[in-house]
């Protein structure tokens, strides 16, 4: 059985694939024909991040049960963090929402936070121990 944060950072993972899955069916079918350009490349900027960062936050929590860290913890929440601030502001921009723009760059901070604490941890954990 996996670990609680493992648990929580898969099924975020997941249930943020299926979002996206739902937002660019959406996309494809209903919003081509009301939306600008500008608009659609927006919103297939936050799709690109949601869809890479989501399949990252499942890695992240599959390597939870191996290499259960403190490290691997907080780069899940960063990354959560970051793709609801990132893609969810994009989202908001998309849709017309101009002064939600500055939680854009500070989602962007917190993913690459995130992968620079999860990197950090996977390669400054002491090696284990040969059964």
């Amino acid at each position: 059985m996996r670990s609680g944060p493992a648990r929580i950072f898969l099924a975020t993972g997941a249930l943020l694939l299926a979002v996206a899955t739902v937002v660019a069916a959406v996309a494809a079918h209903a919003l081509k024909a009301g939306w600008s350009a500008d608009q659609l490349a927006v919103l297939h900027t936050a799709l690109l991040y949601q869809f890479v960062h989501s399949l990252g936050l499942l890695a992240i929590g599959l390597s939870l049960t191996p290499f259960d860290s403190a490290a691997a913890r907080a780069a899940g929440w960063l990354v959560t963090a970051g793709i609801i601030l990132f893609c969810g502001s994009l989202y908001l921009l998309a849709a017309g929402w101009q002064g939600i723009g500055l939680a854009t760059p500070l989602g962007g901070l917190l993913l690459i936070l995130g992968w620079l604490v999860f990197a950090a941890g996977l390669l400054l954990r002491p090696p284990a121990a040969k059964a």
